[in-house]
């Protein structure tokens, strides 16, 4: 994980910016309410992380202890499902909505170890991971990073802005990893992926990643964020978190526990199922 001194050592490359340029005040950086990507990046072992974002964590992990083995194994079915798609699937160009704060392994590291050649364009709206991708999310010399500052249901300015980065008309990966829960309806979360993917070629891709409704423990302690954390998270169905594919070919093993897709060989039995699930799919 990311130590202090090593932010402070980390430069900012030319091809690192800014949507518009923009300068963020810690005072715009609400400390009083837990924030997703404070916590998440608490549970992952970072630093970038306040007293009442660590409360909520412990109070979540005391709960339900396997919030963090989620954390992690989402965060590792992300690198696996982009090195397929920087490797397998010659995709160079990637769109990460709902970036979260930078921890280890991000989506443009992951990528261009496999293709220096890579673009990556991040986009969230929590001002502390603006404050953080500025500094760490930078490019190789080969290949590229941008940030945009928006929130996901404004997809025409990401697509705007994204093209600053990415040839639109060649084939783009969209990563939404945990943000379509926190949509309010399943309805507006359809509507954001078919915005999105609708304006991308044939060759594109979408990753989703998402927990299910499916077991009342996590169900449970969903309803201790949805009170205390901002913003609320939806749990979904399986049928509901499928129909984000519709008119995409998934890619074998399907939607399936994160778990599942495609592991990297490790001794013992296979973990246990976590109940959040992961699709790749290809826009025909």
């Amino acid at each position: 994980m990311w130590a202090a001194a090593d932010r402070k050592a980390l430069p900012v490359t030319n091809e690192t910016h800014l949507s518009g340029g923009e300068q963020i005040s810690r005072s715009k950086i609400d400390t009083t309410v837990p924030q997703t990507a404070r916590v998440w990046n608490y549970w992952l072992g970072g630093k970038d992380n306040y007293a009442v974002d660590r409360a909520l964590g412990d109070e979540i992990a005391k709960a339900y202890p396997i919030i963090v083995d989620i954390a992690r194994a989402d965060r590792a079915v992300l690198n696996r499902a982009v090195r397929y798609l920087a490797g397998e699937a010659h995709v160079r160009q990637f769109l990460d909505v709902g970036t979260g704060l930078p921890t280890a392994n991000n989506t443009h590291e992951v990528a261009q170890a496999v293709a220096p050649e890579s673009r990556i364009v991040y986009v969230d709206y929590d001002p502390l991971v603006l404050v953080h991708a500025r500094a760490l999310l930078t490019s190789g010399p080969e290949g590229a990073t941008d940030y945009i500052d928006a929130d996901i249901r404004d997809t025409e300015k990401i697509l705007r802005e994204a093209a600053r980065t990415l040839d639109l008309a060649k084939p783009v990966a969209v990563i939404l990893s945990g943000i379509l829960a926190h949509l309010p309806t399943v309805e507006e979360a359809r509507s954001v992926v078919r915005r999105i993917m609708a304006a991308l070629p044939s060759g594109s891709y979408l990753v989703v990643v998402d927990g299910t409704n499916t077991n009342q423990e996590l169900n449970d302690v969903m309803r201790i964020w949805n009170e205390s954390a901002n913003p609320p998270y939806a749990m979904r169905s399986p049928e509901e978190i499928a129909s984000y594919f519709e008119g995409l070919e998934l890619v074998e093993p399907g939607l399936v526990d994160v778990t599942r897709w495609r592991p990297d060989p490790t001794p013992g039995d296979p973990p246990r199922p976590l109940h959040n699930l992961v699709g790749v799919a290809r826009k025909p």
